[in-house]
């Protein structure tokens, strides 16, 4: 990894767009998904999964069938992985809120589900039976009552979706599920088709394709936001443990090429101790060489002259994932402005939080937790707002009215107020 001055390196995150040819695809796309329903998505289905799909949707049968190929004990930790998910998520649950002034108005607002969310599960090669339980817990915990998951078969020229990912959905309580994946399932469920009905929101991660897809839909329904590579930063000093660091590190870089892995330190020799242990531990990495070319492309030790540097710099960077590890890392929880998820001393590894602990694990990317929050159970909520004035708040309040809405204009605002203060104030 290479060690520079914080101050020479480049601190702003790039947004990715796509190049001219991936957004026109991802237009055909979703205009053929459109236009002609089923039919498309079969057709790209078998053109970029190589599998002929008669049946979109999962049964009953395979449902079941995929608990006898998991094993017992991944089975135990997710339950208690859901259970934990779902006992932090309780905690932010919201109600509805009235007022009543003495005169009579009530001003409130009133929180409500979402009806239909669709859950996207990237398949393939990448398979996240965890993501399914960090998309879904949170939605059943506000009450929304429909959730579709959406998800590409998991090898070519079969259709069966991954076992993992089945009984995780099966865990959480889903059982409508479709057998399509990438821009065309982002489509379906956007717009609906035979089989797929349009949901109001859209969540879960995936490919550059997904992603735009989620873009150009956005305005037809909601979305949770565009996931970009995944990303850590650790901010240490020589207190801290360098083989403890350099598998913190490693951990996101095995994500993917594109995946960003961070070291702040005030101590260069501690710098050199972490590179090398991001070396050796490289050697017997299953994914090595994703993790390699991470590493080598995106990851970087960065020396800052004193704690407080290094918390302006992570503040910049606005980082996914933020590990503290140096001594009493609670003193400088309240200077961080912009993370997605801040994990606490030495025994918080990043993975703790990716799977188990209960918060969530969908996270702001790109440096977008400048103003972003994690996944959480308001994304599936709606607030509506409630106006019931008296007719003494009107006419105390008429004037003001009419005051602001002639300034902007608007005549008919105005007289609509007139005509209540008019007729009420003679009668009164």
């Amino acid at each position: 990894m290479n060690i520079i001055k914080a101050e020479q390196f480049n601190l702003e995150r790039r947004i990715e767009y796509g190049t001219p040819e991936q957004n026109d695809a991802v237009h055909s796309i979703l205009a053929a998904v459109r236009e002609r329903g089923d039919a498309a998505l079969r057709e790209f289905t078998e053109q970029f999964d190589k599998v002929r799909v008669d049946d979109l949707r999962v049964g009953e049968e395979e449902l079941k069938a995929a608990y006898a190929q998991v094993d017992s004990k991944f089975l135990e930790a997710l339950r208690r992985a859901a259970a934990n998910i779902r006992e932090f998520h309780e905690k932010q649950k919201r109600v509805s809120w009235f007022d009543t002034a003495a005169d009579g108005t009530i001003l409130g607002q009133t929180i409500k589900p979402l009806g239909r969310v669709g859950l996207y599960v990237p398949g393939g090669k990448a398979a996240y039976p965890s993501s399914v339980l960090m998309n879904a817990i949170p939605a059943q915990v506000a009450g929304v009552r429909e959730i579709a998951m959406v998800t590409p078969p998991a090898t070519a020229g079969q259709a069966g979706i991954n076992p993992y990912i089945l009984v995780a959905a099966a865990e959480a309580g889903i059982t409508e599920i479709y057998r399509v994946g990438g821009a065309q399932a982002i489509a379906a469920l956007a717009y609906g088709t035979e089989s797929i009905r349009p949901v109001d929101k859209i969540v879960g991660p995936g490919n550059i394709y997904v992603a735009l897809a989620k873009r150009y839909v956005y305005g037809v329904v909601d979305i949770d936001s565009i996931a970009g590579p995944s990303e850590i930063v650790v901010l240490a000093d020589d207190s801290a443990d360098a083989e403890y660091v350099a598998a913190d590190l490693l951990s996101q870089a095995e994500h993917d090429e594109m995946a960003s892995a961070i070291l702040v330190t005030t101590s260069e020799p501690f710098g050199r101790a972490v590179a090398a242990e991001v070396e050796r531990q490289l050697e017997s990495l299953p994914r090595r060489e994703i993790a390699r070319r991470s590493i080598d492309e995106r990851g970087a030790i960065l020396l800052v002259d004193s704690l407080e540097q290094g918390v302006d710099v992570i503040n910049r960077l606005a980082p996914e994932h933020l590990e503290i590890i140096v001594p009493n890392p609670f003193d400088w929880l309240g200077r961080i402005d912009n993370a997605g998820a801040v994990f606490l001393g030495p025994y918080s590894s990043e993975p703790v939080g990716d799977y188990f602990a209960g918060p969530n694990h969908i996270l702001p990317t790109n440096g977008t937790a400048r103003f972003s929050s994690p996944l959480n159970v308001d994304d599936f909520l709606k607030k509506t707002s409630v106006i019931s004035y008296s007719k003494r708040a009107l006419l105390r309040d008429g004037a003001d009215i009419m005051t602001l809405a002639r300034h902007e204009g608007l005549e008919a605002h105005a007289r609509a107020i007139e005509v209540r203060l008019k007729k009420e104030g003679n009668e009164a």
